[in-house]
């Protein structure tokens, strides 16, 4: 039964998160917001509303380390494994404004997170909570970054030198739907997601209590990969319809939303208490986003070609050995 609540709830939630993309980037079309922006909020909140979900019920039923490794072990997966994939399908050219500003704010979030989450290293603390101030200070985070992202969208972008040119419209994967359907769309995904978090909760908790493996490792690999996928789809699906600035911008927008948005809201609800967490897992959450950064800016004049896509599959996989090993 918990593998029916786990295979049914993670199809309702891709469903609902699929749904919502489409009817809200819809909307977005109509208004002629750029594609860096759909990318970094309307795509990237759409892909990343199952972990919404997912870390939201977790926290209110008391199950923090799926609501906390949820969110880790989704970042981590979304910058090595989906970056990896998808520049072996195409290699993914990075703009000079996402090298300098996107990916060190991405960094930016996962240093807060690593600091939050270190009460007992740094406050001498008896246990690491994300508690209720936390919570608060990461919605302040994501306020200013929403603020810096609807910056750029009053901004007309120019062309920077080197920089890939725009892809021609009719190579834009954003189909523009009716105004109708775009609200069915967006109030039908957001109805799958709420039920289907519930239901994945529910049999990864489940699962996890049967074979004596701990919450955290459910959450940091299994529930963090399967809320992930509409982030790998969407990714993939960009960079083959040569739109790298979406493919690019859903996984840092993704990884933003993530930690200030899910983890603020989740903390600011009741406090996150990380019992099975550790520094091991947020340190290469940061390491992860060094490494793109790293990889974006030397070698192959901002592209992650195949061969750096496949150096970061190969850490997403060494990762997840040592991870069962310490288990």
């Amino acid at each position: 039964m918990n593998i029916l609540f786990l295979i049914g709830g993670l199809i309702l939630i891709l469903l609902g998160a699929n749904g919502l993309t489409d009817g809200s980037a819809s909307v977005a079309k109509r208004f002629r917001i750029p594609p860096i922006v759909i990318g970094l909020t309307i795509v990237a909140f759409g892909t990343s509303a199952p972990e919404l979900t997912v870390s939201v019920s977790s926290a209110l039923k008391g199950s923090a380390d799926i609501a906390i490794g949820n969110v880790v072990g989704s970042n981590i997966f979304n910058t090595l494994m989906i970056v990896g994939c998808t520049a072996l399908f195409a290699p993914i050219v990075i703009t000079r404004n996402t090298l300098r500003k996107e990916i060190p704010l991405c960094i930016l979030s996962s240093v807060v997170l690593l600091i939050c989450a270190n009460d007992v290293f740094l406050d001498k603390a008896s246990e690491n909570v994300l508690n209720r101030v936390d919570g608060l200070l990461l919605l302040c985070f994501f306020a200013i970054f929403m603020g810096y992202t609807f910056a750029i969208a009053r901004t007309p972008s120019t062309p920077v030198a080197g920089d890939a040119p725009a892809p021609p419209a009719e190579e834009d994967d954003i189909k523009l739907l009716p105004w109708w359907k775009s609200t069915l769309y967006i109030i039908g995904g957001l109805a799958a997601l709420i039920y289907g978090g519930q239901l994945f909760v529910n049999g990864a908790t489940g699962i996890a209590r049967n074979l004596g493996v701990s919450e955290s490792i459910i959450g940091l690999t299994l529930v963090a990969a399967g809320t992930s996928l509409p982030e790998l789809a969407t990714s993939i699906v960009a960079a083959l319809k040569k739109n790298p600035e979406i493919a690019i911008g859903n996984v840092i927008g993704s990884n933003l939303f993530n930690i200030f948005f899910v983890l603020g809201c989740s903390a600011s609800i009741t406090p996150l208490r990380l019992s099975g967490i550790t520094n091991f897992d947020l340190f290469t959450l940061v390491g992860s986003c060094v490494l793109l950064w790293f990889f974006g800016l030397f070698f192959a004049k901002r592209t992650i070609t195949r061969i750096e896509g496949s150096i970061m599959i190969l850490c997403y996989v060494a990762y997840t050995v040592v991870l069962i090993y310490n288990t």
